[in-house]
């Protein structure tokens, strides 16, 4: 099989949150300080961990229900902001890139290949964490789903950000770690690659992915098969 050496042309679209970056500590002690303001019961990291990924509104509801407590709706907006504004102060205290992230970004960016995040994250908070970790300027595009018609799984999210970068679907590829990112890869016709270090509360074997990684240094195999010749990533 030819190998892909030149990625110009190519989008590379990341997931942040279980893909990217390990971000759970943070967002689960931001939870937890929020639960204890509101004088209910901690919630387990090990378990809320899988939480996280889908929106700091669906991490809110889980949360609560975990500790006993049902929400309103009005509650919910007062409590994200506040979440918020605790996570902000926090973003970056324990979130780390995940084991070789950095070095594949290096090596694919370096090959052609323009960059850019796709999360469900909202964007300020996401260009906030990247900020922090020195990331940002890697990419060419940060969208989060208020920059979005609607929020992944729905495939414009990922349309968007791939437009925002300058990029076509034909091609390009998304990596996350979740339902939602091969759903919204899968409903816009673009090859997805999962990996399985990320916050899936399944797994990610009956995902459906064109390809599963264990570890960044995976990532650019699976891509060049993927850019080569789609048919055979599922072997990988």
């Amino acid at each position: 099989m030819p190998n892909v050496k030149d990625l110009a042309g190519w989008t590379l679209v990341f997931d942040l949150d279980g893909a990217l970056v390990d971000s759970a500590p943070d967002l689960v002690g931001a939870l937890n300080t929020l639960l204890d303001e509101e004088g209910l019961p901690l919630v387990p990291y090990s378990e809320v961990r899988l939480y996280v990924g889908r929106g700091a509104r669906w991490l809110i509801e889980r949360g609560f229900e975990r500790a006993g407590a049902r929400l309103d709706p009005d509650q919910l907006d007062n409590l994200l902001q506040r979440f918020i504004a605790i996570y902000l102060g926090r973003i970056a205290h324990e979130t780390r890139p995940f084991d070789g992230c950095l070095a594949a970004l290096e090596t694919l960016a370096a090959r052609g290949a323009t960059l850019a995040v796709c999360t469900n994250k909202l964007t300020h908070l996401s260009v906030a964490l990247l900020d922090a970790l020195d990331m940002t300027r890697r990419f060419a595009a940060v969208v989060g789903p208020d920059q979005a018609p609607a929020p992944k799984p729905d495939p414009r999210h990922l349309l968007t950000t791939i437009a925002r970068a300058g990029g076509d679907p034909a091609r390009a590829i998304h990596l996350g770690d979740t339902a939602y990112d091969t759903l919204a890869a899968q409903a816009a016709g673009v090859p997805v690659i999962a990996v399985d270090f990320g916050y899936a509360p399944d797994g990610v074997a009956d995902l459906g992915a064109d390809a599963v990684i264990s570890h960044f240094d995976q990532l650019e195999a699976a891509i060049d098969r993927l850019a080569s010749c789609p048919a055979e990533a599922a072997s990988l």
